[in-house]
């Protein structure tokens, strides 16, 4: 695995372009949500943070301190989307983006 010690220009525009693309994309979908669908959203929102905070474990033992950063933003994302959604009861604003 090649050790990412900076975040460079050009990964910085790569995600940038990614984000604002997936972000231009969802503005214009259509809602696809039924209730059952966000019954199945708090265990699926789980399992995405865990495996997130597995790997930013993994790339933190590794010295990749970049990657790890990452993936705990991305771990706590979710945990902020959920809450956001009311999937997570958690009314705590140090923890979460909603209260």
């Amino acid at each position: 695995m090649i050790e990412i010690a900076e975040i460079t220009e050009e990964k910085l525009k790569d995600y940038f372009e990614i984000t604002e693309a997936a972000l231009e994309k969802a503005k214009v979908s259509r809602e696809n949500v039924s209730l059952d669908t966000l019954r199945k959203a708090k265990a699926d929102f789980i399992d995405m943070v865990e495996r997130y905070l597995a790997d930013a474990k993994y790339f933190n033992e590794k010295g990749d301190k970049v990657r790890a950063f990452a993936a705990l933003n991305y771990a706590h994302g979710f945990l902020d989307a959920g809450a956001r959604l009311g999937i997570f009861d958690v009314h705590d604003n140090r923890l979460f983006a909603a209260d």
